[in-house]
């Protein structure tokens, strides 16, 4: 089976060794120290209902007998909003009994069960085998999966969800003139005795990060929310956290830094690489999703324009649209005779174009129509735009060596 490296699709270069924490009941820093790791090989199709069980450090992780196949999804926040409406737009809804409850359908999909879950939960099933599909940031995949090839990346751009995993620094003090990774690995401020102090919820990450880009003295404190007053607070030197717009750190005198960027995020679909190759209907399932998914984003922010132009035959048409760069649409026009009877026999004297034109082109596009003799424009949006095949779905079968 053609094995593909978790980090690879994280956009992260591979990194041979983890990261032991030692901690002290006196202190919430972490400690974080190197250790060598030793990778698991394990066999494909074993089936077996017990639990997750580890050793070494590392998962051995069946597949749980049973025969629905299970989708996780946020459960709360602006992502499960938007996750919903994008199962929406793709004729996906979910149906949700009670709010209240955790397990939902989308009927659509049978023997489909949906389960809102916490993002880093979602990672954590899609190990242990409780979860096949999950639709989570790729923030959760890379911190939470801590680079696993049993997770496999689906869908790596869904559009939403969009943000950066970044370090920040404060705008003052010593700081003050530090405005690179590098300058910030070359003050003589951090030793064993007075470490960088980073707050972050990203154990995982944080420390391959900062050991990468040569920071060796580095203790980072465990927290959630809120992790810009750390440093104005005292309790930490710099942070490590999302950033969508950066409005937040700037309020707070904080600043991003060149080559801070540790991971660009954005929601992603992902699935278990042994659900994927040996439960029974994952990979259907997985297809379709990926299908609707693809012809959506395609077709967002397309236009279908429909016009009427007068020509001698369909070429000649044609050629007067394609001298025209904005009316190429996706492959090139459309052109179809226009019949009306004229002395009762039915003739041709118009031809009816049609193109798909980006949003941003739409009306260069139709004055460019007007200008070679266009009319009658007629221009609604496009809901899908279904591929051949998408690619994606190639890409996937390759990755499971299928």
């Amino acid at each position: 089976m053609l094995q593909t490296t978790f980090l690879q699709q994280c956009h992260l270069s591979a990194f041979p060794h983890s990261f032991a924490s030692s901690s002290s009941s006196s202190s919430k820093s972490t400690v974080y120290s190197c250790s060598s790791v030793k990778v698991k090989v394990y066999a494909c199709c074993q089936t077996s209902s017990a639990p997750m069980s580890v050793v070494n450090g590392n998962a051995d992780v069946r597949v749980p007998q049973r025969s629905e196949i299970r989708l996780g999804l946020p459960s709360k926040g602006r992502m499960a909003s938007d996750t919903l409406d994008l199962l929406k737009d793709c004729q996906l809804s979910v149906k949700q009994v009670n709010p209240r409850q955790y397990v939902a359908q989308i009927p659509q999909l049978s023997n489909l069960e949906v389960w809102f879950q916490r993002p880093k939960d979602i990672v954590r099933k899609l190990l242990s085998g409780d979860l096949d599909l999950g639709m989570v940031g790729l923030d959760n995949v890379c911190e939470d999966g801590q680079g696993n090839d049993d997770l496999v990346i689906v869908h790596d751009d869904l559009d939403y969800g969009q943000c950066h995993l970044s370090l920040a620094i404060p705008k003052y003090g010593i700081f003050e003139n530090i405005n690179s990774i590098k300058e910030l690995a070359e003050m003589p401020q951090w030793t064993a005795e007075r470490p960088l102090r980073v707050a972050t919820s990203f154990t995982y990450l944080g420390p391959k990060f900062m050991k990468e880009n040569g920071l060796k003295h580095v203790t980072f404190s465990t927290a959630d929310g809120a992790l810009e007053a750390a440093p104005a607070m005292g309790i930490a030197d710099a942070i490590l956290d999302l950033v969508s717009s950066g409005t937040t750190l700037r309020e707070n005198n904080l600043k991003e830094i060149e080559g801070g960027v540790v991971l660009q995020s954005q929601a992603v679909l992902v699935g278990s690489r042994k659900s994927l190759t040996c439960r029974e209907g994952v990979l259907d399932i997985t297809h379709e999703m990926l299908e609707r998914f693809e012809a959506h984003l395609r077709a967002v922010g397309q236009f279908t324009v429909t016009a009427n132009m007068r020509g001698s035959s369909a070429e000649e048409v044609a050629e007067r649209i394609l001298s025209q760069a904005s009316l190429s649409g996706l492959q090139g026009p459309t052109v179809s005779p226009v019949f009306c009877k004229k002395d009762g026999k039915a003739s041709a004297d118009f031809y009816a174009i049609v193109i798909c034109v980006p949003k941003k082109d739409l009306y260069k596009a139709v004055q460019q129509l007007r200008a070679i003799g266009g009319s009658g424009v007629l221009i609604s949006p496009l809901t899908y735009i279904f591929d051949e095949e998408t690619p994606r779905w190639r890409q996937l079968l390759s990755k499971l060596g299928l």
